[in-house]
Order: structure tokens, then C-alpha cells, then sequence
């Protein structure tokens, strides 16, 4: 019996280990953005709009491919009978309607049809647009869970910085408690260390739940559930390299970003547009094929079996109704152009813009690394100075929320550099290159 408890706790204690290893997900950037492309929702969706405009393709193509069709029929007149009299002398001749049944086989074929012709060119454009759809939608991802990465890593640094600032003050704290009680400091220099060290922890713990955040957010994006515990490999240090600073210097086309390519696409579908109203003034050509085998015979029937026809189908006359339409297609196609038009202007604009957001960002950034340096030597020199009695703590105090004021600004700095060298390399298309 022993032994058999024994077992089963070694069971459970494995269960709990491979369970645990199942939940935890450790990541570097590449592979979240990896993991985000094979797991997120809103990109298997996109997938299935690709999967669609494909079958809605082959919905146009079989349009103008042959067409069978069979039916079969029955049909009883329930005893009824025909009368005919061939002569007012005599009388008239009675007969019963038999039942009859007929098996019927049509065969149909598109010969020309404009609007087909230009049918099948505007569902590949479709379906061109349904994939440029699903790579935009790859970007704004790939883009979101960088910007979340770097929220996770900038939030677990913020609470690691306020952790580590509680842990100082509060041995500053137990080292003063002693002196307050022999006399040789007042009490209001503990109370003033207390009030900082409790406002310390709130922050701390605030600090906390915005971490979580970042990372329920993060994990929204790369499709994992709540209880997966994610653990960031990188460092907020491995994102300052030369590729930050390439950006400022990098050229712009407009044909790099997704945006401008989607409605390159629809000025394409536009033109289609065109060409399907004109192809309505065009005649329609089909021909058939007739197959009918009577099961049940009526008393006469000098029906064929096989019969094959042409049928022409010539619009001739709509009231103008078929011109309107040109002229809207063609509206349209002039309303896209100068939409694509105004979207390369302010693409470009966008652009410089961007840059222009990276390089203020890293020069403050620069700014406030030597601040946040000067800041930590400044309350480290007045903490030793406390430390020996010759300032007050509200001094210290105080140097301890300048030098957590620096540490935000720094970190904010850097948040807003990273958030800039994304939007542009978003802008760009350059993030799914990377």
C-alpha cells in the first residue's frame, strides 16, 4: 500500500510538472510574432476570406462551363378519357388518357457572354484583394504584439525599478526605527519614511496589475488563454541597437505600404467595373443539347428524342439605362484614382512625420538617460548624508520621488522611441521583413 501511495504521488507530482510546462511560453520577439501568426483569431479569419474569394473564383469560372441537367416526370389523368367525334351520324369515339412518363436530359453551354469574360478578371482581382487583406491584417498584428512585447518588458521594468526603491527605503527605514526610540532623531523622520514607504508599495502594486495587463493583452495577440504564463526572453536593452537609428535615414515609396497596395488593387476592380457595365451592350451566345426518353408513352407522341439549338440573347434597347451605369463605373473609377492620389500625399507626409517622431523621441531619450543618471547619484549621495544625520528625510524623500520621476521619464523615453521605430517600420511594410 505504501508503495502504490508512493507511485501515485511521483504521478502526480510529474502531472503537475508537464501540465505546468504545457502552460508556460517563452518568447523572444521573433517568436511571438511567429507564434502570433500561426495562432491569433482575427488572422484565421483572414484565412478563411482567402479560403472564400477562391471558392466564390470557381463559382465564376463554372458560370461558363456546361451545365447538366436531368429531370423526370409522371403523370396520370386518373381515368379521364378524350371524346372525338369525327361524324354528327355516328357516334362519338371515347379514349382513355393513358399515364405517361418522360426522362429529360439538357445540356447547356456559354458560348460568349462579355460580362463572364470580365466576370472571371474581376473575381482574381477579388481574390488578390482577399490576399493582400490577410497580409495587411499579418501586419497590424505583427505590429500590435511588438508594441505589446515592449508594453510587458517596459511595465516588468518599471516594477522591478519601484521593488528595488521600497527594498532601499525600507532599510532605511528599520535603520532609523532604533534611533527615533533612544532619542537621537525625532519621530517625525520616521513617520515621513513610513508615508513614502507605503506609497511606495501601492505604487509597487499598481505596478503590478498594469504588468498583468500588458501581458492579457499580449496574450489576446498571439491566441493563448488567460492561464498561459509568458515569459519574455528579452531585454529592454536588446532593442537599442543601430537598426533604431537606421530609421531616421531610410527612404519612403508609397508602393511599400499595404495600404496604398490594397487600392491599387480596387482601382483595378474599378476598371473591371467599366468593362462589365460596356460588356451589357453585347449579345449573349448559347447553346443546348435535348435528351428525352418517354418511360410511359401517351396514345400519340411524335416528339424526337435529341434536339440541339442555339440561343442569341441581343440587348437592343434600355431607355439609356446601360449608359447611366458606364458613366457611374466611370465616376467611380475617377473618385478611386484621386483617392489613391490624396493616400500617396499623405503617405508621404505620414512619413516624414514619423521620422521626425523617432528622432525627437531618441533625442529625448538621451536626454533622460543622463537625468536618470545624475538623479540615482544624487539620492544615493543624500542617502548616505541621512544616513549620518546631516539632512531630514523629508530631503530624502524628495530625492527619492525626483530620482522615480527620472526613472519614468527614461523609461517613457524609451517606450516612445520603440513606438516610433514600429509605426514606421509599419508604414513602411518593412515589420514583415523583419
Amino acid at each position: 500500500m505504501r508503495r502504490k501511495q508512493i507511485f501515485l504521488l511521483l504521478l502526480g507530482l510529474l502531472t503537475t510538472v508537464w501540465v505546468y510546462s504545457q502552460e508556460m511560453l517563452s518568447l523572444d520577439l521573433e517568436a511571438a510574432k511567429e507564434y502570433a501568426l500561426n495562432y491569433n483569431r482575427t488572422l484565421k479569419n483572414s484565412g478563411l476570406a482567402v479560403d472564400q474569394s477562391q471558392a466564390k473564383l470557381w463559382e465564376t469560372i463554372s458560370a461558363g462551363l456546361p451545365q447538366v441537367n436531368a429531370t423526370a416526370d409522371y403523370s396520370n389523368a386518373m381515368g379521364a378519357e378524350i371524346t372525338i367525334q369525327f361524324d354528327e351520324n355516328l357516334e362519338p369515339s371515347k379514349i382513355p388518357i393513358k399515364p405517361s412518363s418522360n426522362f429529360n436530359l439538357q445540356v447547356g453551354q456559354l458560348i460568349f457572354n462579355g460580362s463572364y469574360i470580365v466576370g472571371i478578371q474581376t473575381a482574381k482581382l477579388a481574390q488578390k484583394l482577399s490576399e493582400k487583406n490577410l497580409v495587411k491584417t499579418e501586419q497590424d498584428v505583427l505590429s500590435q504584439v511588438v508594441e505589446s512585447y515592449y508594453l510587458v518588458l517596459i511595465s516588468k521594468e518599471s516594477m522591478k525599478i519601484l521593488e528595488s526603491n521600497v527594498q532601499n527605503l525600507d532599510e532605511v527605514y528599520q535603520k532609523t526605527e532604533p534611533l527615533v526610540r533612544v532619542g537621537m532623531m525625532e519621530k517625525v523622520e520616521l513617520d515621513q519614511l513610513s508615508v513614502q514607504v507605503n506609497s511606495l508599495k501601492n505604487a509597487v502594486r499598481s505596478a503590478e496589475r498594469q504588468h498583468e495587463m500588458a501581458k492579457n493583452l499580449l496574450r489576446v495577440q498571439l491566441g493563448v488563454t488567460a492561464e498561459t504564463e509568458l515569459e519574455l526572453t528579452q531585454s529592454l536593452a536588446d532593442f537599442f541597437n543601430e537598426d533604431v537609428w537606421a530609421g531616421i535615414d531610410q527612404s519612403f515609396d508609397p508602393e511599400q505600404n499595404l495600404d496604398f497596395q490594397l487600392l491599387e488593387v480596387q482601382e483595378k476592380i474599378t476598371e473591371k467595373q467599366i468593362n462589365m457595365q460596356k460588356a451589357g451592350y453585347l449579345p449573349t451566345i448559347s447553346g443546348y443539347y435535348n435528351y428525352t426518353e418517354k418511360i410511359l408513352k401517351p396514345a400519340f407522341d411524335m416528339s424526337p428524342k435529341h434536339m440541339v439549338g442555339l440561343q442569341m440573347n441581343i440587348p437592343v434597347f434600355s431607355s439609356g439605362e446601360r449608359k447611366a451605369k458606364v458613366k457611374q463605373a466611370e465616376i467611380d473609377l475617377e473618385t478611386t484614382r484621386n483617392t489613391k492620389s490624396l493616400m500617396e500625399e499623405q503617405l508621404d507626409i505620414q512619413f516624414k512625420q514619423l521620422q521626425f517622431n523617432l528622432r525627437s523621441a531618441m533625442e529625448s531619450y538621451q536626454v533622460q538617460k543622463n537625468n536618470v543618471e545624475v538623479s540615482r547619484d544624487v539620492y544615493q549621495n543624500l542617502r548616505r548624508k541621512y544616513e549620518q544625520g546631516m539632512i531630514s528625510s523629508l530631503e530624502l524623500t524628495t530625492a527619492d520621488n525626483n530620482y522615480l520621476q527620472a526613472e519614468s521619464q527614461y523609461l517613457t523615453a524609451m517606450l516612445e522611441v520603440l513606438q516610433a521605430q514600429n509605426a514606421l517600420d509599419t508604414l513602411t511594410g518593412k515589420i514583415l521583413n523583419n
